[in-house]
């Protein structure tokens, strides 16, 4: 069979570092001489990369392969592969309640890609499920991001165990990279002109103990601006009780390293982050909160927090909203809990209804919204570099994001170019004065 005659498309579900093992699949597909299409209704063989952490991406990923099965009727569609996290938590099932599914590898199993496309465009069933523990960590890429971002996943699994989580139940223990293998794809990621390095993992401040025996985010950190030049480099997923005081130096001393660090902390009353076995209470959040803020002027930290854990009272609730109030977090996303099967939390006794998980949510991202504003003004005269990212006919404004902002999970600046200025081009980093604030998000005009 000659396989570039064979299109495969793509649909990846979920967080950033499931993008990444889409993108590893995509290399290997592309080596064996397939044809990768962005088109569905082209496609011959579909592949989609689910995700499983909460309900609402379980019902997500379900809805998809659904819509892809269409295509099974009505297009040229051959076959549909099931990979990524349902794929693994559900095995049996998804063939068995989708008969459209043609295919299912587990977490383990995601390097037979190219021999589960085979099978099935043979019209095989095949499924398989290798263990998770044991796959390949890492692997060469097709980056699907913008040409100046990319992800750079340090780290598989996790060994927390909070209580609501499903992560290590699917993904396994935490599995850390070598800084050797590390810096190694970020050195193939600078070839490709990258500008943000984006450092992901269950649990990025954990990085390193299962192999060095102690943390080693801050070494690898300043392995990665040592040995390439990439300006940008963000750290995500970081837990306040592993932030160490060499992480903190590098982030405030390495002028490559933004200021901005993404710091879970799901709740602030201790007993709900006792239930939720959390490493740490309140007192040690605020405490690490303020150590940052104290060590690295100008430093943006992002949160995220849960509403409606089983026994979370109105008390907890109202501690939760005054310390929103109190701790004025530059970025912060909140989700109502969501009960995991197989998960400790989804037997505890108090759980909450939905209305009130939603009336919840809905408070503290008011609270949020009025911080955002309040700080958001300050910005109003000051001069920050952007990262271009396109330019907005509809408003006749280029966008970006300054450091202060991740991809896809922050807010943007839009910004105008001055009259007789070149064009900008995306990935291209200008100064921007800001003029005035937009609810979330800056606007501003280039002084370059």
């Amino acid at each position: 069979m000659d396989n570039s005659k064979i299109k495969v498309g793509f649909v990846s579900l979920g967080c950033s570092k499931n993008l990444t093992d889409t993108e590893v699949m995509l290399s290997l597909l592309a080596k064996e001489g397939y044809t990768i299409t962005p088109e569905d209704i082209e496609a011959d063989v579909i592949v989609v990369n689910t995700c499983g952490f909460i309900e609402s991406a379980k019902r997500e990923s379900i809805d998809s392969i659904l819509d892809v099965a269409w295509l099974k009727k009505h297009r040229s569609l051959k076959a549909i592969i099931v990979t990524g996290c349902l794929a693994e938590r559900y095995r049996e099932q998804v063939m068995q309640e989708m008969p459209e599914v043609d295919a299912v590898l587990g977490i383990g199993s995601e390097s037979k890609i190219c021999e589960a496309v085979e099978k099935v465009l043979e019209g095989k069933k095949f499924e398989d499920f290798e263990d998770k523990e044991k796959s390949p960590l890492g692997g060469e890429r097709i980056v699907t991001t913008p040409d100046y971002t990319a992800y750079l996943k340090i780290a598989e699994g996790c060994d927390n165990r909070c209580t609501y989580c499903a992560i290590p139940l699917i993904r396994g223990k935490m599995r850390s990279r070598t800084i050797e293998d590390i810096v190694a794809e970020a050195k193939d990621l600078e070839k490709l002109g990258i500008k943000e390095l984006n450092v992901i993992a269950q649990d990025t401040s954990r990085y390193g103990l299962d192999i060095y025996g102690e943390y080693k985010l801050a070494a690898l950190v300043k392995a990665l601006t040592e040995q390439t030049s990439i300006p940008w480099i963000r750290l995500l997923y970081c837990y306040p009780d592993k932030i160490t005081d060499e992480l903190i130096a590098e982030i405030r001393d390495n002028d490559r390293v933004v200021k901005y660090i993404d710091l879970p902390i799901q709740h602030i009353s201790d007993n709900v982050l006792s239930a939720m076995n959390r490493h740490g209470r309140s007192q040690m959040i605020k405490d690490t909160i303020a150590k940052l803020r104290r060590e690295i002027p100008g430093i943006c930290i992002r949160t995220t927090v849960m509403v409606g854990f089983p026994g979370e009272t109105e008390e907890d609730f109202e501690q939760l909203c005054q310390f929103v109030k109190d701790a004025k977090f530059d970025r912060l996303g909140a989700f109502t809990y969501s009960a995991e099967e197989d998960t400790p939390a989804a037997e505890m006794d108090g759980q909450i209804d939905e209305q009130t998980k939603q009336d919840r949510y809905d408070i503290v991202m008011r609270e949020q919204l009025s911080v955002t504003e309040e700080l958001n003004a300050k910005f109003v005269g000051t001069t920050i570099k952007v990262l271009c990212e396109g330019f907005d006919p509809v408003s006749e404004s280029y966008y970006g994001r300054s450091y202060r902002d991740a991809p896809d999970i922050d807010t943007k600046v839009f910004f105008t170019n001055a009259l007789g200025k070149k064009r900008i081009r995306e990935g291209e980093l200008v100064n921007v004065k800001i003029t005035e604030t937009l609810d979330y998000d800056l606007v501003g005009k280039t002084t370059d």
